[in-house]
């Protein structure tokens, strides 16, 4: 029976909102599950077919649902994500500093490689060998680099078992891409080098199943790493993080030649 729309023919899009959420709460939409049609939605809810699609992108902001286009809209499969969007407008807003950003990431990853230690399987484990190795092939190409430095982060904390802490890292780990690829062509070369090195220590202490050493490993690395951005800045006053034009391409991530990458994947795995 449609929900009566009070106070409006066209109803309130909390309506299509609050609808979702129980049908996700009674377990009637999993993940994976494509939604109503918009005229079904409208004529079960009991609200127009645009209050519909104004509930369905609101779902859509909070990584709810997403539209596959001439498909339909669906619950997102796999694990779960926070947008980044809402941490951007925040950081926009109140100013986020570095400092702030660097501290966020030591509570959360310093964690998350305990954590990681004791828990990745196989195949995480050969993620991160491969995101080191992919790091030490591409010293010269520094933003391809960044690219294998952010996917290490996200591997750790997938490797963690905690999805909520993936969520936080990933949501955490894209302001800091978005900010370090204004800077990292400015990075020095013994700097790479030292955060590969930090990189394929963390990897080594999650392998051995050393929990303090890659809490250490981490820490350490979080550390210098805050120090190597400070010094691409060089003199220049730390301003608040603010979120990316909307327009700005993404990096794309490229492998490194075959032989470079089994090269840097024996120095790895030493």
């Amino acid at each position: 029976m449609p929900v009566a729309a009070r106070g409006s023919a066209e109803g309130s899009s909390e309506q299509v909102v609050a609808f979702v959420r129980r049908l996700i709460e009674r377990g009637r939409l999993k993940p994976g599950d494509r939604l109503p049609a918009e005229r079904d939605l409208a004529t079960r809810i009991g609200v127009s077919r645009p209050t519909v699609r104004a509930g369905l992108h609101s779902l859509a902001a909070l990584g709810v649902v997403h539209s596959k286009h001439g498909s339909g809209t669906y619950i997102p499969d796999g694990p779960p994500a926070l947008r980044t969007e809402p941490l951007s407008f925040l950081a926009a807003l109140h100013g986020f500093t570095r400092d702030e950003m660097h501290e966020a990431r030591r509570i959360l990853e310093v964690g998350a490689s305990g954590l990681a230690a004791e828990r990745a399987t196989s195949e995480q484990l050969a993620t991160l060998a491969d995101e080191v190795a992919g790091m030490f092939a591409s010293l010269a190409e520094r933003q391809v680099f960044l690219v294998h430095d952010v996917n290490f982060h996200r591997g750790v904390a997938a490797a963690s078992g905690n999805p909520i802490i993936a969520a936080l890292v990933e949501m955490v780990s894209a302001m800091y891409y978005e900010r370090r690829v204004q800077t990292v062509a400015r990075a020095a070369e013994s700097d790479m080098k030292d955060a590969a090195e930090a990189h394929r220590r963390i990897y080594r202490a999650i392998k051995t199943r050393d929990v303090d050493a890659a809490r250490q490993h981490m820490n350490a690395h979080l550390i210098q790493a805050s120090d190597h951005q400070s010094r691409e800045l060089g003199d220049e006053p730390e301003v608040p993080m603010l979120p990316p034009p909307p327009a700005a391409p993404p990096v794309q991530r490229r492998s490194p030649p075959p032989r470079a990458r089994r090269s840097a994947s024996r120095s790895t795995r030493r």
